[in-house]
Formats: C-alpha cells, structure tokens, sequence
C-alpha cells in the first residue's frame, strides 16, 4: 500500500508539473504572437558603465579617403529651364534598385529636352509583387513633394498630366518608346526630342533600369551632378520608412557599440546565372536550376544546365556564404559581441544559411528581430485579399426531375457512376514549387530581368552612396576570387587557420577597403550604374588633402583623384566640425591580432609570421 501511495504521488506530481508547464508555454506562445517580444543582444564583453571605446583599425576612419566630402553644386550658372517643349510620362519596371537609377536618369533625361516630368509610374513585376497594391504609386516609396521642391532648380515636376492631355493618353495619341539599356544622349536628342516637340507629350517605358548611359561625356559632367543630387538628396523615403529605420538604428545603437552590416547577396538569380547550384542542397538546388533552366530556354544562358559550382566558385563567380564571411570577420579581429545587421532582402536558403553565421556572431539581428510585427505591417500595408475559392455545391433537385433523369439513365443494370472529383483550393499546393512558392507553378521572369541577373544590386548603390556620403567610412569589398582562393588553402582547418592565413585575409580584405578597393570596384560598376561609384563628379577635396595620386579608366576618364576643391566656406566648416570631433580611438581588445600599420615593430612582426610555415604558426598561437 505504501509503494502503491508514493506511486500515485509522483503519478500527480508529475500531472501537475507538466500542466504548468503546458501553461506557461502556451502563455509565451500568445504572448510572443503579436510580435511583443524583442531580441536581446549579448553584451557580455560590454563594460558596466560609459560607452564602450571602438578599436581604430576595426573603426576609425580611413585616412586616404578622409578628405573626400560629397558636394553636388552645380559648377556653374544652372539656371532652370525655360524653354519647354513638353511633358514626359514614364513607366518602371524592376526591383527597388532599378527604380532608384531609372528615376536619376529620367531626371536627367527630362533636363536634357527641356521638358516637364510627370511623377513616374512604378509598375509590380515578378520580383517587385504582393507587397501591397500601393506599391504601384510613387508616394509609397518616396516623398512626392519634396522630390518636386528638391529639384525645382533643375526641372520642373507635377504631380500628372492635364485632364485634356489625360484623357487623350487613355486613348493612346502619344508616342512611346522603351529606349535599350545604357541608352546615349544623342538617341534622345535624335530620336525622341522632335516626337516630343510634335505631340508636347511623349511616354518612356523603362525596363530593368539604365534608360542614359553610366558614364556621360565629359561636357554633361553637370548631369552626372544631376544624378547625384537626385539620388542622394531628392529621393527622400516617405516619412513613415524614415521613422523606422531611425528606430531600427537608435535600437541598434541602443548598446553604445558600433554595429557592422552585411549584405548577403544570395540572390536565385544571380545564382542560377553563374551556376552555383551546387553550393546548396535538396530543394534549394531544385531551385536554382529550375530558374537556370528557364534563362537557357530564353536564350539568356548559353551553358548546359549543369556546371561545376566549384570550379565557378574558384573563378570568382558565386558570392560569399554566410560562413564564410564569418570566418573574414574573425580573422579581422571582430569579437564574438560585434552587433551584425543583416541588411537586404531575404537570403536565398533561409535561416540554415545563417545558422555559421549566427554560431560564430550571436549577435546577428535583422528587421524582423528588432521590429514588431505591427511596425512593419504598418509599413508595408495589407496584401491583397485572397479571391474566395469555396466551391459552391450544385443546385438541389426536385423529385420530378430526378425521376426524369432516372428514366433517361438507359438499361439496367447500369455500373455505378464515379465518385465525384475532389475540388482543389488555390490555397492547396499541388507542383513541386508549391512547396515553398505561394502558388503550384512558379511565375516566369521576364526577359530583361534574366540578363541582369548578374549585374550589380541594391547593396552595390548602398556602397556608392556610402563613397558619397562619408566616404572614409570602412566598406570592405573582397575579391571573391582571391577568397575562394584562400579558403581553398584552408579547407581542412578553416575554423583553425594558421596564423599566416588570418594575415594574409585581413591584408586583403583591408586593401578592398581602400583606395584600392575603391578602384577596382569602380571598374567592375561604374561602367554599369553611376550611382554605384559617383567619383570624382559628385565629391570635393579639401585644399590642405596630401597629395593623391590620379587614377583612370581605359578610356581616360577619371576613377579616383580628380575631384575639384571644396569651396573655402566649406572647408572651414569642415575643419571646425573636425576639430569638434576628434577624439581619441583606443584599442580595447586584447586577444586581438596586431594593429596594421601601428608601429615599425608590428609590421616587422607581421612580416615574420608571414614567413613561418603554418605548423609552427598553429604552435604559436592555436587560438587564432
């Protein structure tokens, strides 16, 4: 009896303890729902009082970049227009990226035939889709009215055409054109203005961006200013876009440390294109060469379906994986604590991708970590509402025609009729996409969105306008190349490299930083978007700048170094901001490697190590 009591206590005990249990999951679980909780970051290297001092070599600024100022006036008397000879109306299609550098070069188009333009259309495409069905107005990505007083100097901006002309382009009277990529001035002087003079209206459809040329002659150097002032200072995001992500920044910056932004750049399509199938697996694999299928269809890609990813990978041509930057990160000297903001939209494999990442950093946060849900809802706004698909049942019949149905049924015996077919939902997933797709079938890109594919994105105009705007701020920009390279040395022991690896990483990854960097991107991009390296036309050098050596593209044009001086005005503003501002960076971590550059004895310590064979490096300091 006693045996069987203290049996039956547990027995409740236990009941009891995983009811509660259950209760307090549940309770966390509705709590959590509406987006309530936020993410904690790990501050256990934080110190207990003041701000945390930042590293120099992890966070100063960059010396030969430290006398670049953005300055955009024009050069000259810029008088606004006066001669008008019409209005233009335009479309855009594209990602974000794309409508941002076709709006600067509609700008400048519209500036160069003296015409008005009419706020652009900004049509959803397969990449740009189920946001909300604002998206399609102009005012749900930017600031009309600013964008209209920002630029009153330049060209004249309304809202829409008059009603007379509205109406008369419902029914299709003007003429329209959708210019090739990378379109010169003289096409729009030759071939546009005098459709436009006849009419007084003309429409422009825009698809994938780049409607002028990246790199203009150098008699329209004011209309490379043009882009920049409006890039960089018209586009203004509307307010509700601006006040979340100064909440997002102030959240970040909550902790007093700096933060770095990574940019993961696994896109599908440029995945598919390049052929890197094979650095995924299972569905995602399926993925990329479904879409790589389709581009070989249209003649996109002139490959087979199947390539070596490693061999594409050793040739530069897929991005970096999550992983792997991390492990670029440690060999920079970034502790574990450093805060990383994953910038850009969704990461093609999902949250597995991170998951190295997110092992080495804890710290790894991104929009949907340090925002509610309600915040970004009322951002983007609803999507569209669901069409009821509940299939209806057939009418009911009455006895008499049942009856007459039975008498023209045949002879007997008759088999049984086959059941009925099982209706399908357009919620049901039925093809293999409809796995992870919002539908059974996956829709088709179009065609200009397969050929840039492989061009720069978003984060290539977040660095041009990071070189813009505080151009001495760290923005590395590896070779993938000489990275896949690298770790191809290290293959067997990436997490434990041997000391000269770590050198050897962090010299290249702080000479993609520098002016060297800074070149050998803008070869590769301005050639592509001017917005992605707006140098030498849209910055200043202050007069007291030492002594930069030029440098030039093949066809003469300047890459870096032939920036004209600031304005004295501004360069006394600029030393007194300075002189305000200039405070002491000191080195706070100790298990760092050696500071670059800090004294002749470090660098000749660096160059030992360099020197030694990996085995003894591993001897010397195993925890690098």
């Amino acid at each position: 009896m006693l045996l069987k009591s203290k049996f039956k206590l547990a027995t409740a005990i236990g009941i009891v303890l995983s009811m509660l249990s259950l209760t307090v999951h549940l309770f966390l679980a509705n709590y959590s729902a509406g987006g309530i909780t936020k993410y904690n970051m790990h501050m256990d290297g934080a110190l207990p009082f003041g701000p945390r001092l930042r590293p120099r070599r992890l966070w100063g600024p960059l010396i030969p970049l430290d006398h670049l100022h953005p300055f955009v006036k024009p050069s000259k008397s810029y008088a606004a227009p006066s001669k008008h000879n019409g209005f233009i109306y335009a479309k855009i299609y594209g990602g974000f990226e794309k409508i941002q550098s076709s709006i600067c070069d509609l700008v400048a188009v519209a500036r160069l035939l003296n015409a008005t333009l009419v706020i652009p259309e900004i049509q959803a495409t397969t990449r740009a889709k189920g946001i909300s069905p604002k998206f399609k107005s102009f005012s749900y990505l930017y600031d009309e009215d600013h964008f209209i007083h920002a630029l009153s100097s330049d060209v004249v901006i309304v809202h829409g055409l008059p009603k007379d002309l509205r109406e008369a382009r419902k029914k299709i009277k003007f003429p329209t054109v959708s210019p090739r990529n990378s379109a010169t001035p003289e096409y729009y002087i030759k071939e546009v203005l005098p459709r436009l003079v006849k009419s007084k209206v003309h429409g422009i459809i825009v698809n994938g961006g780049n409607c002028l040329q990246s790199i203009l002659p150098a008699s329209l150097e004011e209309f490379q200013k043009l882009r920049c002032r409006v890039a960089f200072h018209a586009l203004r995001l509307r307010p509700q876009i601006q006040a979340l992500g100064s909440q997002i920044v102030g959240r970040l910056r909550a902790s007093g440390r700096p933060y770095v932004a990574y940019h993961p750049g696994l896109l599908r399509d440029t995945l598919a294109f390049h052929g890197c199938a094979e650095l995924f697996q299972d569905i995602h694999t399926e993925l990329i060469q479904y879409r790589r299928n389709q581009m070989i269809k249209r003649g996109t890609v002139k490959e087979q379906l199947t390539v070596d990813s490693v061999s594409r990978k050793m040739a530069g041509l897929c991005p970096l994986m999550a992983e792997e930057v991390g492990l670029l990160l440690q060999a920079l000297g970034y502790p574990p604590t450093t805060i990383i903001f994953l910038a850009g939209s969704e990461t093609f494999g999902g949250q597995r991708m991170l998951i190295p990442l997110r092992a080495m950093f804890a710290n790894l946060v991104d929009r949907t970590s340090l925002c509610s849900q309600r915040e970004l809802f009322d951002l983007v706004g609803p999507e569209d509402p669901l069409t009821p698909d509940l299939p209806q049942p057939p009418p009911p019949k009455s006895e008499k025609q049942l009856i007459e149905e039975w008498k023209r049924a045949g002879p007997r015996p008759r088999p049984l009729p086959p059941p009925p077919a099982r209706p399908f939902y357009a919620h049901e997933k039925e093809g293999w996409y409809g796995w992870i797709g919002e539908n059974d079938t996956e829709p088709d890109a179009s065609l200009i969105e397969f050929r840039r594919s492989g061009w720069p994105d978003y984060s290539s105009l977040v660095m041009g306008h990071r070189l813009y705007q505080t151009p001495s701020s760290i923005t590395y920009r590896p070779d993938r190349k000489i990275i896949a390279a690298l770790f191809e040395d290290v293959n067997d022991h990436r997490y434990h490299p041997p000391r000269n690896w770590t050198i050897a990483a962090r010299e290249h990854l702080n000479r993609s930083a520098s002016v060297e960097g800074v070149v050998s991107s803008a070869m590769l991009s301005r050639p592509v978007s001017f917005l992605a390296h707006p140098l030498p036309e849209c910055s200043c050098r202050t007069p007291k700048s030492p002594a930069v050596q030029p440098v030039k593209d093949s066809n003469g044009r300047f890459l870096f170094g032939g920036e004209e001086e600031c304005p004295d005005w501004m360069a006394r503003s600029l030393a007194t901001a300075s002189a305000r501002n200039n405070e002491p960076q000191n080195e706070d971590y100790e298990d760092e490697l050696p500071e670059d550059g800090s004294s002749s004895d470090t660098q000749e310590s660096d160059r030992s190590d360099s020197n030694k064979s990996s085995e003894q490096d591993e001897e010397m300091d195993p925890d690098d």
